[in-house]
Parts: C-alpha cells; sequence; structure tokens
C-alpha cells in the first residue's frame, strides 16, 4: 500500500546488529536472533553486522565462535562487518579485514586498512565486494586542539581576514560544530569575554562560546586571594564589569580616583582643578593594583598608580618613605607592539607597563615588583588555555586525551615565545617530573595529558618575512630587539617558530596534513 501510495520508494532493508563490547555468549545469541528474523523477514532484514570502537572492542576472531554458527547450521545470514578502520598496519584492527573476508563479508564498512594489505584489497575486488567509506566518521576523537590568536591571525581591526573563513570552513562540521578542541587566546582585554566570543561569533560565520575564548586577563580568576581587597583597576572599556566577571569584588577606577583626589592629575592644564578642595579622610586604602589593558590617558594612569604604591594606598596622604615591596600588582598583556590595519604596528599594554616600570624605578631606585603577569607569554596563560581544551573535548565527549597544542600566532615575542615556552615546561615536567604549579604556587592544575606545543608563525599581522629580523645572519640573533617583558629571559631559540606558514588557513592545514586528517 505505502509503496503504491509513493511510486518513488525503493524499499528498505534492515541490518541487525550488536556491540563490540559484549562477550561471546551475547553476540552468539545475537546471531541466533538475527537467523531467525531473516528466516521469518528474508525480504526485510539483509544481515547481521558488529557496531562500536574496533580499537576498544572485541575482535573478528574473538567472536569466530559465535560468527560460525550459521555456516555450521547450513544457513545464510549475509556478513555486512565494519573493518580495518585504520592506518596502522600489524593490528588485531587491520587484521580484521582478513577475518572479514574469511566469513564472506557482502560489505565493508571503512576498511581504511585494505591499502596496507594488497594481497586482501585484490581479494575483495575479485569477490566484488563494496566498500562503504565515510573519511569524518572514520576519524577518531581528536587528540590534538588549536591555541589561536586574534589580531594579525583572524582579523585586523575589524576586518576579518579571508584565509580565516577558509579556515574554518576547515575546522566547522557540517553541523557547525568544531572538529577539534579551539580556545581564542588574545592579549586584548579591554571588552567582556562575552562580547569577544559573539564580535568573533559574527565575523567567523560559526558559534563562538564565552568559554572558548581567553582575554589576557583571564587567568586572573584563579588569583582569589585577592578577590575581596580593594583595587584599583586600570585599562580602559567596562574595566569594572571585566574586573567583576574576574571575581574580584570591590574596585575603584583611575577616573574614580581622579575625583576623590583631583590634585593628583596635573598633567592637562585644562583639567586642573580652578581651586584647591578640601583633602579627603574618608576614602577607603587601596590594597593592591590590577593592569588590564592600555589606558586612554596614560599620564593620568601613570601618575595616579605611582601615587598609590608610593602612599601604600593612601593617596591623598602621601609617606615620607615609600614602602618596600609594595601594595601586590596584577598585570595583563605584555605585548609591546600590535598590529591593527595601519601598516606598522602600534603600542601596546607592554609599552605601558615598561613606562610604568621605569618611573618607578627612577623615582624608588627599586623594581616595580607583580605578583602576577598574565597574558601571552606567560605559562600560567597557557595552563589556563590546556584546561579549558580539556574541558572542551570532555564536554564534546571526546574520550581520546588531548596530547598536542597548536598555538597559530602573528607575534613572535608573544605568540612563539609563549608556545615555545609552555613547550619546554611540559618537558621539563615530563623528563623531571615536576610538579604543575600555577598563579603562584596557589592554583595546582590538573594532571596533564599534553605532551608538546608548537607554535606557528603567520605572516598576516606583526611578523613580515619581509622584515629585518627575517633576514638577520641566526649568528646575529643576539642582537636583535628584544620585545619581551623585563620579567622574562632573552632566548633566542624560544622565539624560532616549528613553522611558518603564510596565514591561518595554511596552518591548519599544515596541521590536519601531520595529524592524517581530511581536510
Amino acid at each position: 500500500m505505502f509503496a503504491k501510495k509513493h511510486p518513488g520508494f525503493i524499499g528498505i532493508k534492515l541490518i541487525y546488529t550488536d556491540h563490540r563490547f559484549k562477550n561471546v555468549s551475547f553476540i552468539m545469541k545475537s546471531v541466533q536472533t538475527a537467523m531467525a528474523l531473516r528466516t521469518m523477514f528474508p525480504r526485510m532484514v539483509a544481515g547481521f553486522d558488529l557496531v562500536g570502537h574496533e580499537d576498544t572492542g572485541y575482535s573478528l576472531f574473538d567472536y569466530k565462535e559465535a560468527l560460525m554458527i550459521p555456516t555450521l547450521h547450513g544457513v545464510k545470514l549475509p556478513y555486512f562487518f565494519h573493518a580495518g578502520e585504520t592506518d596502522w598496519l600489524g593490528t588485531s584492527i587491520d587484521r580484521n579485514l582478513l577475518d572479514a573476508l574469511i566469513l564472506n563479508s557482502t560489505r565493508i564498512g571503512h576498511g581504511f586498512a585494505l591499502t596496507k594489505h594488497p594481497a586482501v584489497w585484490a581479494d575483495s575486488r575479485k569477490k566484488n565486494i563494496p566498500i562503504e567509506v565515510c573519511p569524518i566518521s572514520n576519524q577518531s576523537p581528536p587528540t590534538f586542539g588549536f591555541l589561536l590568536d586574534i589580531d594579525g591571525v583572524l582579523v585586523r581591526g575589524h576586518r576579518v581576514i579571508p584565509a580565516a573563513l577558509e579556515a574554518f570552513r576547515r575546522l566547522v562540521n557540517s553541523r557547525g560544530q568544531l572538529r577539534v578542541p579551539v580556545v581564542f587566546v588574545t592579549n586584548a582585554g579591554n571588552i567582556l569575554q562575552h562580547s569577544k566570543a559573539q564580535e568573533l561569533s559574527a565575523l567567523l560565520g560559526f558559534e563562538v562560546e564565552p568559554d572558548q575564548v581567553i582575554l589576557s586577563h583571564s587567568p586572573m580568576k584563579l588569583f582569589s586571594q585577592y578577590h575581596s581587597k580593594r583595587m584599583l583597576v586600570s585599562g580602559q572599556g567596562p574595566v569594572v564589569e571585566n574586573a567583576r566577571v574576574l571575581g574580584f569584588e570591590n574596585v575603584v577606577t583611575v577616573d574614580e580616583l581622579r575625583m576623590a583626589f583631583p590634585v593628583l592629575d596635573m598633567v592637562d592644564l585644562q583639567r586642573r582643578p580652578k581651586s584647591t578642595p578640601l583633602p579627603r579622610n574618608d576614602f577607603p586604602a587601596i590594597e593592591g593594583v590590577l593592569l588590564l589593558g592600555e589606558p586612554v590617558r596614560w599620564e593620568t594612569s601613570l601618575q595616579l598608580i605611582i601615587d598609590v604604591l608610593l602612599s601604600n594606598g593612601n593617596p591623598g596622604t602621601g609617606l615620607a618613605t615609600a614602602p618596600y615591596p609594595h601594595l601586590p600588582v596584577l598585570a595583563s598583556n605584555m605585548d609591546l607592539l600590535w598590529m591593527a590595519e595601519a601598516k606598522m604596528p602600534r603600542f601596546g599594554h607592554g609599552t605601558f607597563l615598561l613606562c610604568l616600570e621605569t618611573i618607578y624605578r627612577k623615582v624608588t631606585g627599586k623594581e616595580l615588583r607583580y605578583e602576577g603577569l598574565m597574558g601571552k607569554p606567560s605559562v600560567l596563560t597557557y595552563q589556563y588555555a590546556e584546561d579549558l581544551i580539556r574541558q572542551q573535548a570532555e564536554r564534546r565527549g571526546w574520550v581520546a586525551p588531548i596530547q598536542k597544542l597548536y598555538a597559530i600566532g602573528d607575534n613572535p615575542m608573544s605568540d612563539v615565545y609563549g608556545a615555545n615556552l609552555f613547550h619546554k615546561y611540559l618537558q621539563m615536567v615530563k623528563r623531571d617530573g615536576a610538579e604543575e604549579r600555577g598563579a603562584g604556587g596557589l592554583w595546582k592544575p590538573r594532571p596533564s595529558a599534553t605532551q608538546s606545543c608548537a607554535s606557528i608563525l603567520v605572516c598576516t599581522g606583526v611578523y613580515s618575512p619581509k622584515g629585518p629580523e627575517a633576514t638577520r645572519p641566526a649568528q646575529d640573533a643576539e642582537e636583535a630587539p628584544f620585545h619581551g617583558h623585563r620579567d622574562f629571559s632573552f632566548s633566542p631559540g624560544l622565539m624560532e617558530a616549528s613553522h611558518i606558514v603564510n596565514d591561518v588557513n595554511e596552518a591548519i592545514q599544515l596541521v590536519f596534513h601531520k595529524e592524517g586528517w581530511a581536510l
């Protein structure tokens, strides 16, 4: 009746299946059930198959007692085995191919290992056995992930780099989901995490979740010992909202401090108070400083931050002797330069930090100290990113541990140096069995399965293969200007990328080729 009403309907066949995880006695019963059903419904039941991962389930040879039942009873039960879903050689998985042929499988699902066994391949062709292949479904869960920089890699200012769109056509499947775990690691910090995720979603054409984005100051969430203290926050954009998202409950902005003590800000003649205000005694002391990113009025921020440090958090009073150690300072984004639409790099927050450190040392004769430096190339930032990669893989149900990270960036000092420094750290932990530490020892990351972090440098941002640093002989590398932060020692080897490619699309293709993934 259905076929008469639907002339385009060809037909339907069912393959009775059971799981490779079950023991032989269960499979024996399933084979017998399949035999009975095929006898009752010969035009409906096509045959029998086993489902489940070959690498974690039983092999066809393990089930030989069950699979020989139809032959022993003189009953024809066609088999449609999935076999050889691997490109390795000499395993139980590729040996499944031979057993599938011996058992006269009507079809072989996947069969990737046929290329490693010419005789078996020839026999399957002789027997006219079709091979069902779906490259995407044949891929095992990913054991690698990407750490992607944003500025200079995916975008230049507010313009998306065309290669980024091509790259994400490879990274995202037909359901709009990432094929491998990806975390966006940027040294920007003047935007909220969820806003950055929305911005990336609009630019790249797929939904980016907030917990896939790491801003330069994101690891400050780990410094809970300062979250209840009264902190002066410097930067631009939604600095108060960002500080609260990070866990800081009691923050004061530079503008609020300036309003409380207007005589402290004297560089701009137009902003100087017309009369001397009465001193305030009701302003609670500041207990620390958060440097989230470059401010707009550098002279105001530099002056007031120095005032807070020299006065032990009471800038309205002043002290005869500046305390040392000074109040705790947490800073993020050490980039000296960054790339926007302009042809030449622009000053980054690292330049502001350099100014602050220089002024403090000149005034006090001592070094400005940080309780934490976050953002690339800090190892802490990469530990934090690694943890988010692991969580992302767990949410997707990818059971294989993420063993390799590929960090793609445009800045040799922050992206390449940071990835190589983290790789060096991973090797040290692996070699010496050193205990993993983070956030000054106050946060301990989970035991890591990550074994390596490779740096890939693209030529669409700060780095230019035509620049003087690209043509300088290797023996003169130590003479190159060091753009890194003062607290990171200059090691020329750490600035050498594992790979240099034109753009992020080439970087993704390179990694997929190395990992044996379909493009």
